[in-house]
């Protein structure tokens, strides 16, 4: 699907409008790549520049996008992914005691990855998956999905909207910013599990004692 991000944003937006909001971003939070945020911001920059577009409905149709797109990752990891995962993960260094990990953080912090993965570009097309493998409880995953969803969709519309043509001119410093505190942060927190890995192991055992199933 990587063909799409040479098409031009702009006549796809000015052709398909909603309906390419929709499918777009929906598939990128099923976990398929593609340039959903690209899509978000462009089609609010194309609505506050030409007034063809309406902002809320732009916001209303990519915060539907990304909620039931989510949903689709998290339920194909819930079904799907764990009995992969336990059957192959050693290939890719998940033994057993790394995906009871996965769970045990899941648990105790899965709703901020949620809600927070949807801003980050790494995480945006893969946390409501991992939710999924993770076992995330199915209620607390809807909750923040939803916030998330309706908070990114909100907040990058609305931002792209005002700034209109000038968004090109502030995206790249910013998204340098952006690129380096998800750099350092997932440095900061490689180096934590793997300072604490032997421990986060026990407790993770103490909290979900026996196989996976």
């Amino acid at each position: 699907m990587s063909f799409l991000h040479e098409l031009p944003i702009a006549d796809l937006i000015a052709s398909y409008g909603y309906v390419a909001i929709f499918v777009i971003i929906t598939l990128e939070s099923a976990g398929v790549p593609m340039p959903g945020e690209t899509v978000l911001i462009s089609s609010a920059v194309y609505a506050g520049s030409t007034g063809n577009l309406n902002i809320a409905l732009i916001i209303a149709a990519a915060a539907a996008a990304a909620i039931i797109g989510d949903n689709l990752g998290y339920w194909v990891g819930r079904r799907w992914g764990m009995p992969l995962l336990l059957r192959y993960g050693r290939v890719i260094a998940l033994d057993h005691g790394r995906l009871k990990l996965g769970q045990y953080l899941f648990r105790e912090h899965g709703g901020k990855i949620v809600f927070f993965g949807r801003f980050t570009a790494m995480l945006r097309a893969y946390a409501a998956l991992l939710a999924g493998v993770n076992r995330l409880d199915a209620r607390r995953f809807m909750l923040f999905n939803g916030l998330g969803g309706l908070a990114w969709a909100t907040s990058m519309g609305l931002g792209s909207y005002y700034c209109g043509r000038s968004i090109e001119q502030i995206a790249g410093p910013v998204g340098l910013a952006l690129l380096a505190l998800v750099i350092f942060g997932g440095l900061a927190l490689w180096l934590f599990v793997r300072r604490h890995e032997t421990r986060l192991l026990a407790e993770a055992e103490r909290a979900i004692p026996g196989p996976l199933a």
